[in-house]
């Protein structure tokens, strides 16, 4: 195993990449944030790499390895941005990517958009084979119609192609005598096939993730080798691992082969880290609040564990509609986006009400008073006119903001139309954000069963903790937790990620007369298979261990739920322990059960996972001396600018309190603490804040 001192996280977001590194002899970490690069977004993790390197004084050769989270799986999704694909289905379900599953997301919009399905239909091809839902075949595949479909896509310029037979989650034959004629026609070709990617029940979403993957597959390929190559020339000769988007990490090559279990990643190491922010506080329910430069996040962290989904969406036509994207079968955390980020755009709308986002300045142009070409107002500009951030501390002062251009986009955009103050128009556009976001969280969490009140929020992002004690106000909670490094908190959550990987298995039986025997041997299976992979990562076989999940339901419901299933009751063949355990979930989500009504078994999750990384919040120490204050600022309280100290962040010490008003800077990012607000630095140099009632 390496034992090189340091270890990088990278997190590449929407305006910033963030950059955390760890030296694990003495607990010392250093941050840092550049510019996203969007056309080449190596270039910006490499220009941080190189930066931190020589900040610290670091070797390359003393990095034990780089763990990386990036957006760029959902953006070449949502962008359009991969390669001509095709789709090679069993004939007659070539159309399964426009037919979805029928359902409207908007049933009363005579209008209602749904997503250009990612391969057009001349694209789509069936082949004669037919299996039955038991996995037995009925019709053999027809080599030569096979063949013939594959000339066909090369002739049309594919450059990948996804394979999705009818219950090919049940018997992979076919698919697998699929890519050997791929191989042997078109060995340029990428293949991707449904009962690697996601071997599951349902046809649509096992489609549309295998389509989805195929998409995005030659993209991350060419990025992850730039990368790779741009870090060995800095002479880092450690591995690199990836972030996945249900929360653990995996080798390089794994991540390649599966590039959608990514789409999720850099929002997932923000809940990793949450949770040991939380933990270090004392708090086990956690409100995790995710701002970044995009858009704002939320996850509830329920004792200490996330709440974790095998569904996902990407890509929706209406941002916040359930419905209205390309769905994914993927492990993720379960998270929803709220709100806009610090460069989402406001707007007023046809009737007068002003509106922020979805459309994003980025990191090019920006916000208008980052100078680099944006004219039209952002989040952040609204806040840096309310005094909220500092036009000569932003980035610790590398990174200078112009207040008068941020002024000039409100005054033009926002406060002419409305017929107010520049001031106003900025506050106007803070509140409706909180607002916005405040309510989303609530609902959210309404629908998990549980009341948002009873959580502590950890913010994080860039812009978490400056919107972090409004929106705290608007749901009513009495604590908030604000960590020191908040605005790289993802890049922090990838060094506490345990190498992990979750495999799935399709498998619908009734729980009654359950074949144990064949559940053992599944399970056993992808046990196996996780076990060998965590070794391939470095991980010793003995240090691995294995998570058991069934997705179960009610016989004739469409929907299932997954319960944690001890192992020792799949060896006992103990149905109705598993039953338990199912109910136990069921009856925590939707506060009933029917115990008259059989259990049905869907599938079968296993995650193998490596020790987790100890990471010890204590021994980072405050590297600012002399006293906290760095002056005072002009910043927006109750409808007047009120002179506000600004304490730097750093030079708080554990015990020292801090009363509200008052803005507290880190390079990263500011918290906002409003009047009537307190703060308790803790051991862990966590803000501890307390929210008048």
């Amino acid at each position: 195993m390496n034992s090189a001192p340091w270890r990088i996280g990278v997190d590449i977001g929407g305006t910033f990449t963030d950059l955390v590194m760890l030296d694990s002899r003495d607990g010392r970490i250093f941050n840092g944030k550049v510019l996203t690069t969007p056309h080449a977004p190596e270039e910006a993790v490499l220009e941080g790499v190189r930066d931190l390197l020589a900040r610290t004084g670091a070797r390359a050769e003393e990095v034990r390895h780089v763990i990386h989270g990036t957006t760029l799986v959902a953006n070449a999704l949502i962008e359009r941005r991969g390669v001509p694909t095709g789709l090679i289905t069993t004939k007659g379900f070539r159309d399964i990517l426009e037919i979805g599953t029928e359902l409207r997301h908007d049933t009363y919009d005579l209008f209602m958009r749904v997503p250009e399905p990612l391969v057009p239909r001349h694209r789509r091809l069936g082949v004669a084979e037919r299996l039955l839902p038991d996995g037995t075949v009925r019709e053999a595949l027809d080599e030569a119609s096979a063949r013939e479909a594959v000339r066909a896509l090369r002739a049309a310029g594919t450059k990948a192609v996804a394979v999705c037979f009818l219950h090919a989650f049940r018997n992979p034959a076919h698919e697998a005598r699929m890519r050997e004629i791929l191989k042997e026609e078109a060995p340029e070709l990428t293949v991707c096939l449904s009962s690697e990617v996601v071997p599951e029940i349902g046809e649509y979403e096992r489609a549309s993730t295998t389509v989805c993957n195929a998409y995005v597959q030659p993209v991350f390929e060419r990025y992850l080798r730039c990368l790779s190559d741009g870090l060995r020339g800095f002479g880092l000769t450690g591995p690199l691992f990836l972030m996945l988007s249900d929360g653990g990490t995996v080798a390089e090559e794994t991540a390649a082969k599966h590039p959608i279990r990514l789409v999720q990643s850099g929002p997932a190491g923000g809940v990793e880290a949450t949770g040991i922010y939380g933990a270090a506080a004392g708090a086990r329910d956690i409100l995790c609040f995710d701002m970044g430069g995009t858009t704002a996040k939320a996850a509830l962290i329920d004792n200490g564990e996330a709440q974790r989904s095998l569904d996902f969406e990407v890509a929706r036509v209406d941002r916040f509609r359930k419905g209205s994207g390309l769905p994914l079968k993927v492990p993720v955390i379960d998270m929803i986006e709220i709100g806009a980020g610090g460069g989402s755009i406001a707007r007023v709308d046809q009737l007068g009400l002003v509106r922020v986002g979805p459309e994003s300045a980025s990191s090019d142009p920006g916000p208008a008073c980052y100078g680099l070409g944006g004219a039209r107002p952002t989040v952040t500009d609204a806040d840096l006119v309310l005094g909220y951030l500092g036009a000569e501390s932003f980035l610790g002062g590398a990174m200078k903001l112009d207040v008068a251009a941020a002024e000039a986009a409100l005054a033009e955009h926002i406060g002419k139309p409305l017929g107010l103050s520049v001031p106003e128009a900025a506050w106007a556009i803070h509140e409706t954000v909180n607002g916005n976001m405040a309510q989303a969280a609530a609902i959210h969490a309404l629908e998990k069963a549980k009341r948002i009140d009873a959580y502590a929020m950890v913010p994080i992002g860039g812009a978490g903790p400056v919107h972090a004690c409004h929106i705290g106000m608007k749901l009513g909670l009495k604590r908030i937790i604000v960590p020191l490094g908040a605005g790289v908190a993802s890049a922090f959550g990838f060094l506490a990620a345990p190498i992990s990987f979750a495999f799935v298995q399709g498998w619908v039986a009734p729980l009654a007369g359950l074949d144990f025997a064949k559940l053992r041997e599944i399970t056993g299976t992808m046990t196996t298979q996780g076990k060998a992979m965590a070794a391939a990562a470095g991980v010793a076989p003995e240090a691995a261990s294995a998570r058991i999940l069934g997705a179960m339901r009610y016989a004739g419901q469409g929907f299932q739920v997954e319960a944690e299933i001890p192992e020792d009751a799949i060896t006992r063949g103990d149905a109705a322990a598993l039953r338990a355990k199912f109910e136990a979930a069921y009856l925590a989500l939707y506060g009933r059960t029917e115990p008259a009504l059989p259990v049905e078994c869907v599938s079968w999750q296993v995650i193998v996972a490596g020790p987790r990384p100890v990471v010890d919040l204590t021994r980072q120490g405050a590297s600012a001396e002399g006293a906290p204050q760095r002056g005072t600022r002009r910043a927006w309280f109750g409808g007047a600018y009120v002179e506000t100290p600004v304490l730097n962040r750093l030079a708080l010490r554990p015990g020292e309190n801090v009363a509200g008003p008052a803005l507290i800077e880190e390079r990263e990012c500011t918290l906002v603490l409003p009047p009537g607000a307190t703060a308790r630095c803790d051991a862990a140099l966590n803000l501890d804040v307390s929210l008048p009632s």
